[in-house]
């Protein structure tokens, strides 16, 4: 009886854990039940999505990432990397439309000194630095046709020239590839080449997006605010509003805006970190425009279009020119490829479109 009564009473006289030691707790019980190396999650796309990795990574198959920004495409990459057989190889990545079009060549296969003007010495390309290993590229969709045609011959070969040489060197390495873009649709706009996605999604992976993640978002939520408090030997707990703003919100940039507004809404706090204020405003700032649409006359060229489209969008979005892509579907590096244009015509006194304009389209006119 006594022996009972001890039991009871060191029982009842346990310190309760408070919130900050509940998110504590959440966050390692995430961490150490639903991960899959640097990715996180229990919902039932995130381990289907775990079921895929631990499938392919034994295998030497070309895998095609498909998924909004800000879904961890590379993260998945490189996970497949770690679980492979050639873990102890090169693991590469280049982000295919952070890389001009002139250069992309070199970046991939390399070149010999003096090959080009700014070629003073002999470089290695990613193909030749990741031999035996993974290659991963991202933003598949921004690179030239003329590139993908070079790319397919290597992954049919297995061999490439380095700019400038005459011989070929032979290499062998898994290439991963991602884009935010539907490969589908990709393909149908003339974006990527048929043979090239079929070269490539021998294995096809499509992220789901963090809205599509249910409980996901609170649980990634604790993680990322406990790793903050980790660092900085601090105790701060999420407000009651923060977990119905979770579950509100859309959360167009994915894990990636997640964080970042964690992050932003943790150093502002005091105690409670409260999320809705950290997340700005969920749609883009107005520009001063009389509506929200521009017209155009029937007949009118592509480009043209797609210059008033873009100047108007920039305008929308308030000059963010990274928020400007997001709405356009295009990558930051597509934008600013598209600016300097415009920006060379004006140089040259050609008639720019004036950012101003509004923008809706009439067919009756």
């Amino acid at each position: 009886m006594s022996s009972g009564y001890n039991s009871y009473s060191n029982f009842v006289s346990m310190p309760v854990p408070d919130n900050g030691q509940l998110d504590a707790l959440h966050a390692r019980e995430l961490e150490q039940s639903s991960c899959c190396g640097e990715l996180y999650g229990a919902s039932a796309p995130m381990q289907h999505l775990f079921q895929m990795i631990h499938k392919v990574a034994p295998t030497r198959a070309n895998v095609l990432i498909s998924g909004e920004s800000g879904t961890g495409k590379e993260l998945v990459a490189a996970e497949i990397h770690r679980l492979s057989r050639e873990c102890d190889k090169p693991f590469v990545a280049i982000n295919c439309g952070a890389v001009s079009p002139q250069l992309i060549e070199a970046e991939l296969f390399g070149h010999e000194r003096g090959s080009f003007t700014g070629a003073v010495r002999m470089h290695k390309g990613c193909f030749e630095r990741a031999a035996g290993g993974t290659l991963f590229l991202d933003e598949l969709t921004e690179m030239s046709p003329e590139m993908q045609i070079k790319l397919l011959r290597v992954l049919e070969t297995g061999r490439f020239c380095r700019v400038g040489a005459d011989e070929e060197i032979k290499v062998k390495v898994r290439v991963i590839a991602a884009t935010n873009r539907d490969p589908q649709q990709a393909v149908e706009a003339g974006l990527l080449r048929s043979d090239l996605y079929y070269r490539l999604a021998v294995f096809p992976i499509n992220m789901p997006a963090l809205r599509e993640r249910g409980d996901d978002v609170e649980l990634l939520a604790r993680l990322f605010l406990q790793r903050f408090n980790d660092e900085d030997e601090t105790v701060k707990t999420l407000s009651r509003s923060s977990r119905r703003f979770l579950r509100e919100y859309h959360w167009p940039g994915n894990v990636r805006e997640l964080k970042n507004v964690v992050h932003r809404a943790y150093i502002l706090a005091e105690q409670e970190v409260d999320l809705a204020p950290a997340a700005g405003p969920t749609r883009p700032l107005v520009a001063p425009v009389a509506t929200d649409c521009i017209t155009f006359p029937l007949g009118s060229k592509l480009a043209d279009a797609e210059q008033r489209l873009i100047f108007a969008t920039l305008g929308y979005c308030g000059g963010n020119k990274t928020q400007t892509a997001e709405v356009l579907g295009v990558s930051l590096k597509t934008l600013y490829n598209r600016l300097n244009e415009y920006q060379s015509r004006m140089t040259g006194n050609e008639n720019p479109i004036a950012p101003s304009t509004p923008i809706s389209v009439n067919a009756n006119r």
